[in-house]
């Protein structure tokens, strides 16, 4: 069955956003822990991004960090290194 022809649709494409699972961040907000977010700076496409970040234990500012989930909505998990 062949496919009808539609003039007017239209093709979008977008760049998939680089996965920063897996990659080394600084925080820059202390990180409570548990339920209480703190903030690190993660190395992507050529830049550095903030990321809100939750961790199980308390990470200190300027720790480095490895990011281990995405939890969404620019919100990370990450493990002290």
């Amino acid at each position: 069955m062949r496919r009808p022809h539609c003039p007017n649709v239209m093709t979008v494409s977008y760049e998939v956003p680089e996965s920063v699972v897996g990659k080394t961040a600084h925080v820059t907000v202390a990180i409570p822990g548990g339920a209480r977010p703190g903030e690190v700076l993660v190395r992507v496409r050529g830049g550095s991004e903030s990321y809100i970040a939750y961790a199980d234990d308390p990470v200190d500012e300027g720790v480095q960090v490895v990011v281990v989930a995405d939890r969404g909505a620019r919100s990370l998990m990450v493990v002290a290194i």
